[in-house]
C-alpha cells in the first residue's frame, strides 16, 4: 500500500549489481526478478560490491524498450561510489539526477511492492521511462519488514 508520495529532486549516482532483461508480460518479470533476488542472496552480491555507500539494495528499471509493456532490463544491487571497481559479470547503471516522484510503502514485502507497481501501471503519472527504482532498507529481524520506497523518473 502507498501510504506517502512526494516529488523530489535527484542527483546523478551509480548501481551496481547483477541484472536481467525482462518483460511486464505473461507474470514473467515476476519470474524474472524473483529468481534474480534469489542469485542476488545465493551469491551474496551485497558482500561482493566493495564500494557500496550504504547497506539499502536497489532494484533498477532501465533501457526500457518503450513503456512498462515492453522489454527492460532490472538489475539488483547497491549503490556504489563509481562504475569503475564492479566485478566482472555485474551491470552498473548510471542513475540520472532529475525529478522523481517518490512512492513510500507499507506493508508486507514483496506483495507490497507488486501492488504499489499495478497502482503506478494504472495510474496517470507522466513518467520519462529512463530509469526508475526501488530502494530496499532491509530489516534485519524480517525482509518481509523492509522499508521500501519506488522512485519514478518524470516529466
Amino acid at each position: 500500500m502507498i501510504v506517502k508520495t512526494e516529488a523530489i529532486e535527484l542527483n546523478e549516482f551509480y548501481v551496481a549489481g547483477i541484472s536481467v532483461r525482462t518483460i511486464n508480460q505473461n507474470g514473467q518479470a515476476g519470474k524474472d526478478i524473483k529468481a534474480l533476488w534469489g542469485r542476488f542472496m545465493t551469491e551474496n552480491v551485497f558482500g561482493s560490491l566493495e564500494d557500496k555507500v550504504s547497506g539499502d539494495i536497489y532494484c533498477v528499471y532501465t533501457e526500457y524498450e518503450t513503456d512498462y509493456t515492453d522489454y527492460y532490463t532490472a538489475v539488483l544491487g547497491c549503490k556504489v561510489k563509481s562504475l569503475t571497481q564492479i566485478p566482472d559479470g555485474f551491470t552498473g547503471v548510471t542513475i540520472a539526477g532529475g525529478t522523481y516522484i517518490v512512492y513510500s510503502l507499507e506493508g508486507k514485502c514483496p506483495q507490497n511492492v507488486l501492488n504499489a507497481w499495478q497502482d503506478v501501471w494504472n495510474s496517470d503519472v507522466e513518467r520519462k521511462y529512463t530509469t526508475d527504482f526501488d530502494v530496499y532498507t532491509p530489516n534485519v529481524k524480517s525482509f518481509e519488514d523492509s522499508e521500501v520506497k519506488i522512485f519514478l523518473a518524470i516529466k
